[in-house]
C-alpha cells in the first residue's frame, strides 16, 4: 500500500509503505542490541521480615520469566508466597523483547537484562522494584500489580549527547514525522511497528512497541505521550522513551530488525513502515534495488556458512576424531529417551554404545549459524588434543548427518550436583572421596592453566560440570565456554558467560578475564563440597553459603560449617584448612588468589598459608544478589553430561 501526502518542499513526496516484517530488508548478521538504555530502580519501606519474604519471591519470579521468554518472548509473573496475594512480599514481574528480534538474540538479550537487573538489589532496606530497558528486550518487578499501567512517575526520556550534524531544519521535520506515525499505527498493529525516513544526510530510523500487558487504548495513550516527550531530544542524534507500558526510539542509525527473518514475535503478523522523502518513481527503484543487495546479501552469508561447514566437515572426515553419523544414532539406540542422560543451553546427551562396546556419552547439538560454527570449531580443536586423568576426554564429532554430534567419554557416576543437591545421595561422599574430587578437580584446572601446551580457561567450573568416574575420581566436563589465553596477554577483555554465583567480580563487571577467574569459581566449588550446601541464602537468612564460611572463619567456627552428613568423621585440622583455602581462592581481589599450583601445593602439605581477605559478597551488593540468585536454581538442577544449569548466561562476544 502506498499513500502519497504532499509535504511542503516542492517536486518531492512523503511515500508510505507498508510491508510484511517477514520479507522486510533487513541485513543477515545477529544482533541481540543489549546494550543498556537505563536501569531504573524504585525504593520502597519495608520492614525486615517483608524484606526476607520479598527476596525469595524475587527469586523465584526472576526463574519463572525465563521459560516463558523462550517459550513467547514475553513472560507475566506473580509470586505471592502465600495465599495472600496481597501480602507484602507478593512480586510482580514482567519481560519482553522488541518483536524484531530473532528467537536466539531475545533469548540472549534476556540473559543480560536478567543479570543487570540484579544491580537493583531488593536485598537492601529500600529497594523494591526495578525496570531494566536494553536496546533489545525490557524487564521489570515491582511490589505491586503494574500490568496494565501505561504510565507512571518513574518514565524516562533518553536523549544522547551529540546534535545532528547536517541539515537541522530537515531531520527535525523528519523525525516528528517518524515518530508521529509510530504513535498512531503501532496501536493498530498489534503494538509494534519500525520505520524511517529516508532523506540522504537527514535520515532517521524508528521503533515503537507496546509491551503485551496493556490493552489497545493504553497503547494508543503511552505512545501519544511517547511522541511528545520525545520532542524534547530532537535534534539530538538519537532519543529513547521509557514508559510503564511502551518504548519508543529514533536514531540516525538504522538499528532495529538485524538478525533476519527469523522474528521474535512470529514474523509476517507485523508490519513495518518505511517513510522516504523521494520522488515516488526513484523510491519503487531503491526499494526494488535494496530488496535484491540485500537478498543477494543473505544468500552469500548463508554460502559462507554452508563454506565453513564444508572445510569443518572435511578436516574432521580426515582425522580420527570421525565419527559416522548412522554409527552413533544406532549406538543411542537413535536418541532414545531411555538413553537421555540431560539437556543443556546447547543440546541433549545421551549414552550409547559402540559396536566395539565402549560406552560414550553423545552429545546432539543444536546449530544454525555461524556462530555456532566458530564455537564447535573452536571446542574440536581445542580440547581434542588435551589429555589429562581429571579432564573428560572428547574421542571424536560427527558433522556430516542432519545434525552435528560431539562424542564423548562416558563416566558413570554423574555430576557433583546429583550428590550434593540431595542428602540421601550426599550421604555417599565420605570425607576422604571429598577430598579426592577437590585434589582432581585442582589437579585438571593445573593442567589447563600450566601444564598443556595451550593455556586455557575454563570459565564454568561449577558442581554440574564435575563429572564422577567408578571410583569417584573428578572429571572436569563442558568445555563450551573455554578460552585460549595468550602467552603475551595478561588478561582478555570478553563478554561475559558463565554461571552466576562462580563467576569472579572482576568478570563479572568489567568482562576482565584471567586464569583467577577460574580460582575463584574453584574456591566456591570447593567450599560447597565440604559444606554440602550450594552457595546460595536460605530464606530464613539471607546470606550466601560463601559469606556464612567467613563469618564462621572470623570468630575461629570452621568446624561448624563442616557438612553435618560427615557426623564428625573427618580430621578436624585438615577440614578447616581445606575451607580456608577455598576461602583464598574468594578473594574478592584477583591478584591476592593464589596461582591453581600453589592450591594443589597448599592441598598436599601442611606448610603455613596465608589469611584470606573478605570475599566479595561482603563488600559488593550486587555479588550478594548474585549468590542469592543461585537459591531458586539450585532446586531445579537434573543431573546430566553437558552443562544444563538454568543460571548459565552468555552474552555475544566480538570476534
Amino acid at each position: 500500500m502506498t499513500v502519497r501526502v504532499r509535504i511542503r518542499r516542492p517536486v518531492f513526496f512523503l511515500m508510505v509503505v507498508v510491508i510484511s516484517s517477514a520479507t522486510l530488508i533487513t541485513p543477515s548478521l545477529s544482533d541481540p542490541r543489549t546494550s543498556q538504555a537505563a536501569l531504573i530502580c524504585t525504593n520502597h519501606t519495608a520492614s525486615a521480615a517483608a524484606r526476607s519474604s520479598f527476596v525469595a519471591n524475587f527469586l523465584s519470579a526472576m526463574d519463572a520469566v525465563t521459560p516463558q521468554i523462550t517459550a513467547r518472548q514475553y513472560a507475566r509473573v506473580v509470586v505471592t508466597g502465600g495465599s495472600n496475594p496481597d501480602n507484602a512480599s507478593a512480586v510482580y514481574a514482567f519481560g519482553q523483547c522488541m518483536k524484531d528480534l530473532s528467537k536466539a538474540d531475545c533469548d540472549m538479550c534476556f540473559a543480560t537484562c536478567k543479570t543487570q537487573i540484579l544491580k537493583c538489589l531488593p536485598f537492601q532496606k529500600a529497594t523494591r522494584g526495578g525496570r531494566n530497558f536494553l536496546d533489545g528486550c525490557y524487564l521489570r518487578y515491582d511490589e505491586y500489580e503494574f500490568f496494565g499501567e501505561a504510565l507512571s512517575q518513574d518514565d524516562r526520556v533518553i536523549c544522547s549527547d551529540q546534535e545532528f550534524a547536517g541539515n537541522t531544519t530537515a531531520f527535525t521535520e523528519n523525525t516528528k514525522n517518524l515518530v508521529k506515525k509510530l504513535s498512531t499505527e503501532a496501536p493498530r498493529n498489534d503494538g509494534f511497528l519500525v520505520g524511517s525516513v529516508e532523506a540522504g544526510n537527514s535520515s532517521v530510523y524508528g521503533l515503537g512497541q507496546c509491551w503485551e500487558f496493556v490493552n489497545k487504548s493504553s497503547c494508543e495513550k503511552c505512545l501519544l505521550n511517547a511522541r511528545k516527550t520525545i520532542n524534547s531530544c530532537i535534534p539530538k542524534q538519537e532519543g529513547r522513551v521509557l514508559n510503564s507500558g511502551c518504548y519508543m526510539r529514533y536514531s540516525i542509525s538504522r538499528f532495529y530488525n538485524n538478525s533476519g527473518t527469523d522474528a521474535a514475535g512470529g514474523g509476517g503478523g507485523h508490519l513495518a513502515v518505511i517513510l522516504a522523502v523521494v520522488s515516488s518513481a526513484v523510491a519503487f527503484v531503491m526499494i526494488l534495488a535494496s530488496i535484491i543487495f540485500f537478498g543477494k546479501r543473505k544468500i552469500l552469508q548463508r554460502r559462507k556458512v554452508r563454506r565453513q561447514l564444508g572445510a569443518l566437515a572435511t578436516t574432521i572426515r580426515r582425522s580420527s576424531l570421525n565419527f559416522k553419523y548412522e554409527t552413533l544414532e544406532r549406538a543411542t539406540n537413535y536418541f532414545s529417551d531411555a538413553n537421555k542422560l540431560g539437556q543443556g543451553g546447547s543440546g541433549s546427551v545421551f549414552k550409547g554404545v559402540l559396536p566395539d562396546g565402549r560406552s560414550v556419552a553423545v552429545k546432539r547439538l543444536f546449530f544454525n549459524t555461524r556462530q555456532w560454527v566458530d564455537q564447535f570449531f573452536n571446542e574440536v580443536n581445542l580440547i581434542s588434543g588435551l589429555e589429562h586423568k581429571n579432564l573428560v576426554k572428547l574421542l571424536g564429532c560427527s558433522v556430516t548427518g542432519p545434525e552435528s554430534l560431539l562424542v564423548y567419554e562416558y563416566v558413570p557416576n554423574k555430576s557433583l550436583h546429583h550428590y550434593l543437591s540431595d542428602n540421601a545421595n550426599a550421604k555417599l561422599l565420605s570425607w576422604n572421596i571429598r577430598y579426592k574430587i577437590i585434589m582432581g578437580t585442582a589437579e585438571g584446572l593445573a593442567y589447563l592453566h600450566e601444564e598443556s601446551q595451550l593455556r586455557i580457561i575454563h570459565r564454568d567450573i561449577k558442581l554440574s560440570n564435575i563429572l564422577l568416574d567408578e571410583e569417584y575420581a573428578a572429571k572436569i566436563a563442558d568445555f563450551g565456554l573455554a578460552r585460549l589465553f595468550p602467552e603475551d596477554k595478561t588478561h582478555i577483555s570478553t563478554g561475559i558467560a558463565g554461571t552466576l554465583g562462580y563467576m569472579a567480580p572482576e568478570y563479572l563487571v568489567r568482562g576482565r578475564l584471567t586464569e583467577k577467574a577460574d580460582i575463584f569459581s574453584f574456591g566456591v566449588l570447593l567450599i560447597e563440597v565440604i559444606t554440602g550446601r550450594r552457595n546460595s541464602s536460605r530464606s530464613e537468612d539471607p546470606i550466601s553459603t560463601l559469606q556464612e564460611v567467613w563469618n564462621l572463619y572470623t570468630s575461629n567456627r570452621l568446624l561448624e560449617a563442616i557438612d553435618p552428613i560427615l557426623e564428625g568423621n573427618f580430621p578436624m585440622e585438615k577440614a578447616t584448612r581445606v575451607l580456608q583455602i577455598g576461602l583464598l581462592c574468594a578473594q574478592a581481589s584477583a591478584e591476592l588468589r593464589p596461582a591453581i599450583s600453589m592450591v594443589v601445593k597448599m592441598l598436599v602439605d601442611d606448610s603455613p598459608i596465608p589469611s584470606p581477605t573478605q570475599p566479595p559478597f561482603l563488600n559488593s551488593s550486587m555479588q550478594i544478589a548474585l549468590a542469592a540468585r543461585m537459591k531458586a536454581n539450585s532446586r531445579h538442577g537434573t543431573s546430566t553430561q553437558s552443562s544444563d544449569n538454568n543460571t548459565t548466561i552468555t552474552v555475544i562476544e566480538p570476534r
